[in-house]
């Protein structure tokens, strides 16, 4: 079975412009491209795209989630297992909260409140997530990062959170100009090299794939944009003007 875009956005409710942007950031692309030019999806594409909702819905963040997902050793059935476990817990929770709800209604007095307590999902989604870092997300960048990284001291975390951030706010306090200027550009190669220096190689193409994700991922958008609204869309911009050189 092949779908158009348009087909498998009707079929799992996730837009066309994000199944775009799954295109774009490389996590799930389409099985091929027809002579008129259709993005098709067969059945492995769409099973693909289930295990990233699957991961959506304990909060993975989309890069974590493409770094599993492409992972030689990772082992689809065994995540659909854990998925299922953690799920069930948290239908259990709601269970919880729509009978404490029903008394309520009917007006009986209950001032229970162990109902809203989510610690014990919360500390299972933990429990999985580390699991699933250690054992699907080593990518070459990854492992490069975690070798560089793990020897930071305290005092070498504020100094690379600093740089970063210098940087950032560099970004903020030039977004009125051109994304092509040749003062912005310059910020996109010392962004590209601190990466570089401090977390793993950062390729023109996992570059590319950052950018994409600081404007589109809400996660990565708030923490740029704390140094001024409409940040992470101009860094994202000027991303994409260097990465076309």
């Amino acid at each position: 079975m092949e779908l158009k875009i348009n087909e498998v956005a009707k079929l799992t409710g996730v837009t066309v412009r994000t199944l775009h942007y799954y295109d774009e950031i490389g996590l799930l692309k389409p099985s091929k491209v027809s002579e008129a030019s259709y993005r098709l999806y067969d059945d492995d594409a769409i099973e693909l795209l289930q295990q990233i909702l699957f991961f959506k819905e304990l909060d993975f963040p989309l890069n974590e989630i493409k770094e599993i997902v492409k992972s030689a050793s990772f082992d689809r059935t065994e995540a659909l297992k854990k998925h299922k476990e953690l799920l069930i817990k948290k239908r259990k929770r709601i269970d919880k909260l729509i009978k404490l709800l029903e008394k309520t209604i009917e007006g009986e007095c209950n001032m229970s409140f162990k109902e809203f307590d989510n610690i014990d999902f919360e500390n299972a989604k933990k429990k999985y997530a580390k699991e699933v870092k250690e054992r699907w997300g080593k990518t070459d960048a990854y492992a490069e990062s975690e070798a560089k990284t793990k020897n930071y001291d305290k005092e070498q975390w504020q100094k690379v959170n600093e740089e970063g951030g210098d940087i950032l706010k560099a970004f903020a306090e030039n977004r009125e100009k051109s994304a092509d200027s040749k003062e912005v550009q310059a910020l996109v190669k010392e962004w590209q090299d601190y990466i570089t220096k401090r977390f793993y190689k950062c390729t023109n193409e996992i570059l590319k794939g950052l950018g994409l994700m600081y404007s589109q991922d809400e996660r990565f958008k708030e923490n740029i944009d704390g140094y001024g609204k409409g940040t992470a869309e101009f860094m994202s911009q000027a991303i994409a003007v260097y990465c076309r050189k």
